[in-house]
């Protein structure tokens, strides 16, 4: 069982919602983020979604989102035409612009040129999604059919050069299309757009606010535990402190936090956890110092999913051992992320990894799950956390991955080479805090990868590991790019790891984005 999160709430009606159908578009997430943006609650559902389904999300509005197929393939995603009848405000966006096109019969064809990037709106005054608007905008497109006729009872409200139909609309049925991606940055007026979707069509509240979050969450987690026991797997990191100050918030100290030391933290972090929570903040703390048997259940493991899963039922298991002292202890919260789960499999999500809470978890596991952060992006946790009162330093701290630096290790795990890594990460960190870049960056650390290379050092040879770094910048961890770092902080980092890092010889640079990477290495 999961304690209901804040999306549990916004189905009870406190917020207004929308439905995000997800037909396999690289932006479905970045659709939901734009629309919370605009303060209003969004959640990705399956595009096979029913009506019924729809009609028991109690929706304000649905978005149909893009995707890679034709309309008319023989594996093409399918819409209940019937979602299409119930009177709920829709707007389909690319592939789904051309499904609703479909469905009620519009005629939709390939383009004799493909239509890829920038493009030219023309004519867009008119209609409910371009009041206000220039006539004339640069939209981001990414489609090859195209709509060529709209259904009965639809207006043509813009249209380029290659797209007669680029956005059209009956009010009276509720139903919008754009062929455009105006979720995408390059669309200028995208925000815009959206809002008049939302506000002006939908008539959606803009009340998904920080406030409004934290509220929420706190009377689900009351509803939900009662009077019983809660354990808080705290790590420090920006996620499992966040959701620890959340749950406190709501129960004070019915609230354990267990902070697991799995030997594969960075430097002085168990030092750093212990004074903020236990002496800054208060909380009911139990440091358990796990170290020697998490090392020894992965010896010999190089596989990665092998090693989430172990630390996963690792963690699970000490946890029940700290809770055995515990009365009544039956909860346990985690500081899962939306993009945790997508990442770890859904319906319309192929499994990226599985992440030691959400896939890694084992399935006789004793307690029931507390995820007020579930349905969060990064950007939100942040932002709630410092509405918490947490300080900065743990609300912008880098993400750090539950595994710790057993995925950083590219091989077997070894007290050696974490304590090689474990030195050459914290020289990589010193220097970007150094350089002003930390805040800039979504993450950068040091990958150790179990292979040596030949060195020369001080007229003698050398034959050590050699430091990838890896240096990202992202919104939400679902795309990143890899950063552009000067030449003088990269020269700096290499310098002082190779000569103050005893079992690293060379330093490379990691110059890959997600996708086709991953930020972290395993």
């Amino acid at each position: 069982m999961t304690v209901p999160s804040t999306s549990g709430q916004a189905s009870g009606g406190d917020f207004d919602k929308v439905l995000v159908l997800d037909f396999g578009a690289q932006y479905a997430q970045l659709i939901a983020r734009r629309v919370r943006e605009a303060s209003v609650f969004s959640e990705i559902v399956a595009r096979d979604i029913t009506a019924a389904e729809v009609k028991a999300h109690n929706p304000t509005a649905l978005i149909l989102s893009g995707g890679p197929a034709s309309v008319y393939a023989e594996d093409a995603y399918d819409l209940d035409p019937a979602i299409l009848e119930m009177g709920i405000p829709t707007l389909g966006i690319c592939y789904g612009h051309q499904a609703m096109a479909h469905v009620l019969e519009g005629v939709v064809a390939a383009n004799d040129i493909a239509e890829y990037g920038r493009a030219e709106l023309r004519d867009a005054a008119g209609g409910a999604l371009f009041r206000d608007l220039p006539e004339e905008q640069v939209v981001w497109m990414s489609h090859k059919d195209a709509v060529v006729e709209p259904p009965a009872g639809f207006a043509v409200t813009a249209s380029t050069s290659d797209s007669p139909v680029a956005a059209m609309e009956d009010p009276e049925r509720g139903l919008f299309g754009v062929q455009f991606h105006p979720e995408v940055a390059h669309t200028e007026f995208g925000q815009e757009i959206l809002k008049r979707f939302l506000y002006d069509v939908a008539g959606a509240r803009p009340n998904w606010t920080h406030v409004g979050i934290i509220e929420q969450s706190v009377a689900a987690v009351r509803a939900a535990v009662g009077d019983g026991k809660v354990i808080c797997g705290l790590s420090g990191g920006v996620d499992s402190s966040v959701a620890a100050a959340m749950v406190h918030k709501a129960i004070g100290d019915q609230l354990v936090c267990v902070f697991v030391d799995h030997g594969l933290m960075r430097h002085n972090e168990g030092v750093q956890v212990e004074d903020t929570f236990r002496r800054a903040f208060h909380m009911n703390l139990i440091h358990v110092d796990a170290a020697d048997r998490f090392i020894d259940a992965l010896a010999g493991i190089t596989d990665p999913e092998q090693k989430r899963k172990i630390i996963g039922e690792t963690f699970i298991r000490v946890f029940e051992e700290a809770a055995a002292d515990l009365e009544d202890a039956r909860y346990l919260v985690q500081g899962t992320l939306y993009p945790d789960v997508i990442e770890s499999g859904t319906k319309d999500a192929a499994k990226i990894k599985s992440h030691h809470n959400v896939g890694g978890l084992p399935d006789d596991m004793k307690f029931d799950l507390v995820e007020p952060l579930r349905d969060l992006f990064k950007d939100e946790v942040r932002a709630i956390g410092a509405e918490l009162g947490l300080p900065e330093e743990i609300v912008w701290r880098q993400p750090f991955p539950g595994p710790g630096l057993a995925v950083r290790i590219i091989g077997e795990i070894t007290r050696e080479r974490l304590d090689i890594l474990r030195a050459a990460d914290a020289i990589v960190l010193e220097e970007i805090r150094r350089a002003g870049l930390y805040r800039e960056l979504w993450q950068t650390f040091g990958v150790l990868p179990a292979i040596r290379s030949v060195g020369v050092q001080g007229d003698g040879r050398t034959y050590a590991y050699p430091l990838i770094l890896r240096a990202v910048t992202s919104d939400d961890a679902m795309t990143a790019d890899w950063a552009r770092l000067p030449y003088e902080v990269l020269e700096r980092i290499s310098s002082r790891v190779i000569n103050e890092v005893p079992g690293i010889n060379r330093v490379a640079y990691d110059i890959s984005s997600k996708p086709p990477a991953t930020i972290e290495w395993e």
